[in-house]
């Protein structure tokens, strides 16, 4: 009967933690940029899965964009796709407003839109440069100044970076750089909103099997020799993190750089 006793209590407790961490999100209400394939799209169903209706941006990909928001509506949350175009200051704050309406508010921001060009230095156009510079630095800027009116207490910034902020294996340094400064914008904002009780962290994957970066393309069998784990993330584990720090479990983590990258950095 002990046993018994002990076998159901260990069950109850299971369930009550299954449930919990399908609701945790419940009545929170996220953007994320970027979100019609890859990483984004891991994000937005994630925070879903979790309880929170759910706007992402897209550049082109229409169709894309509406199966996610058809993955996120199938776990009983709302959801709308909003075109816009990360390079173009107008289109993020109208993403902002349009995702304020269609959800009723805002409570989480997670800029996920990102470009990448990789070559050497001595090969970048000035068009080429700024167009990293617009997508992957400015954005996450322009769109948190026109997501902050609308944050509350226990608000959440999180944005994507990347493991390669910190390190240069490749003809990568203009992207890189581009990701560097995340570190210093995600560590000052933080200072600036933790008044208000809102976080901004920064996640940074590394090898992250997705379209742009496939486990089995040209480069990695290269990059795998580098991950002490032997294996490329998939983007759920990036997913996985920001979930993490959208949850008030990360209530006191702010200003942090989380790391995804299966040990590449030690």
């Amino acid at each position: 009967m002990i046993g018994e006793h002990r076998h159901g209590s260990a069950h109850v407790a299971q369930t009550l933690r299954k449930e919990y961490s399908m609701t945790e999100l419940t009545g929170k209400r996220a953007l994320v940029t970027g979100a019609s394939r890859g990483i984004g799209a891991a994000i937005a169903v994630a925070l879903a899965e979790k309880g929170a209706d759910v706007a992402i941006t897209y550049a082109h990909s229409a169709d894309r964009a509406a199966k996610v928001v058809e993955l996120i509506k199938s776990k009983g949350r709302a959801a709308v796709a909003i075109q816009a175009d990360s390079a173009d200051p107008i289109a993020i704050a109208r993403s902002v407003d349009e995702a304020v309406k269609a959800l009723g508010g805002l409570d989480i921001l997670v800029n996920n839109a990102a470009i990448a060009t990789y070559k050497d230095v001595a090969d970048f156009t000035v068009d080429e440069i700024d167009a990293l510079f617009a997508v992957n630095a400015r954005s996450p800027i322009l769109a948190s100044q026109a997501a902050m009116p609308h944050l509350t207490a226990g608000g959440r910034v999180i944005t994507i970076g990347s493991a390669g902020a910190e390190r240069i294996v490749g003809p990568s340094t203009v992207y890189s750089m581009t990701k560097s400064a995340l570190q210093s914008f995600t560590r000052g904002l933080a200072r600036e909103l933790g008044p208000r009780d809102i976080t901004v962290n920064l996640v940074q994957p590394g090898s992250t099997n997705t379209e742009m970066n496939p486990a089995e393309g040209e480069f990695g069998d290269f990059q795998r020799a580098l991950i002490p784990l032997g294996r490329y993330g998939e983007p759920e584990d990036v997913a996985a993190a920001v979930a993490f720090l959208a949850s008030n479990a990360a209530r006191q983590i702010t200003g942090t750089i989380l790391t995804v990258d299966g040990g590449t950095l030690t």
